[in-house]
């Protein structure tokens, strides 16, 4: 039910469905909202036979990263990033870190508002030089995605979406339109660990990716979180990489990421450094040529190197660049093109 005190945004991307039920288009849960409730990402809500979205302006809380938490490597490193996201999700994902936040039903205070407009020109004010929605999934709160980063593009400010991409064909060209990055979350490489451990089919993200990568020019990461024996296998990994070289190029810079014990999946250890190397050597044999491993500390499997000449050219310390050799997009010793945005 509607909460008092919270300012309703106009939907986009729904249609009426009779007797004031409405179905949400914006992913591909479709989800048919009776009157009065919500859709399967909470804060896409059905107000009288109308779809609202209640996060519009209702941001958890902002903080200032640098780009490379997002994990960003390649999109103007060593610079720092506004990131906020809402309440809600349209993932059902057991192992979700952000739990407190994606699943959480706390609707926020009238106090708690605030404008594209003011987002844009806080981020202005404090020379910060792009904005990254995050946190949970940017593509629910769809509409605000739009409009800040609209504004933001006025001003020269980037925009970055932290996503699943878990989002329809029609609403994802309208969220992305004026979007300059992403790092998309590709969770595994396996139909039944994306239904049973995320409630999502693996074709529709995998659609997104692919979308993006030839259809926009956002510029593209990606990342897999390794849950051990769940979606590690040495298998799984070869189909992964080799469907990325194949659709993707060997340009895509992907991040492994290790996995801690959370939310529904508990009985889970924590993700091994040698099964990220391992990962990461897998990818490198496959022709991927940008391979990182995250949330572990590991200066060499975070620093950037030349695929040609082997050059260090990003040192990483966890997310801080200790030092950048990368000199018009390229590097600084043989001249290759060094993919990204520098």
């Amino acid at each position: 039910m509607p909460v008092s005190g919270i300012k309703y945004h106009p939907a986009k991307w729904w249609t009426p469905e009779g007797d004031k039920k409405v179905k949400c288009e914006l992913c591909p849960r479709n989800c048919i909202i009776k009157k009065g409730q919500h859709g399967f990402c909470f804060i896409r809500q059905n107000i009288d036979g109308k779809l609202y979205s209640a996060g519009y302006g209702y941001p958890t809380g902002f903080g200032v990263d640098p780009i490379e938490k997002k994990p960003l490597n390649h999109f103007y490193p060593g610079t720092e990033i506004l990131s906020f996201g809402t309440l809600g999700c349209n993932l059902g994902c057991k192992f979700c870190q952000n739990w407190n936040i994606s699943k959480s039903t706390k609707q926020s205070r009238d106090e708690d508002y605030i404008s594209a407009e003011d987002i844009v020109l806080f981020t202005k004010k404090r020379n910060i030089p792009a904005i990254a929605f995050t946190y949970n999934d940017p593509d629910i709160f769809g509409e605000f995605v739009i409009d800040v980063s609209r504004l933001a593009k006025e001003e020269n400010i980037k925009t970055v979406m932290v996503s699943a991409g878990y989002i329809n064909p029609e609403p994802r060209k309208e969220v992305y339109k004026y979007i300059d990055a992403a790092n998309i979350d590709l969770k595994a490489f396996s139909a039944e660990f994306y239904k049973k451990f995320c409630s999502v089919e693996i074709e529709k993200i995998l659609d997104t990716i692919l979308w993006i990568k030839q259809e926009t020019n956002v510029w593209m990461e990606l990342t897999t979180l390794l849950i051990p024996d769940l979606n590690d296998s040495e298998k799984e990994l070869n189909e992964m990489c080799s469907w990325i070289v194949e659709n993707l190029g060997p340009d895509v810079p992907i991040h492994f990421t290790a996995f801690h014990p959370d939310f529904k999946l508990k009985d889970k250890p924590r993700t091994s450094v040698s099964t990220l190397i391992t990962a990461r050597n897998i990818a490198l044999k496959n022709g991927m040529r940008y391979v990182y491993t995250g949330n572990v500390h590991s200066e060499e499997t975070q620093t950037t190197f030349c695929p040609k000449c082997s050059q260090k050219l990003i040192k990483r310390d966890w997310h801080s660049v200790a030092f950048n050799l990368v000199e018009n997009g390229e590097c600084f010793n043989c001249k290759t093109k060094i993919s990204g945005r520098f």
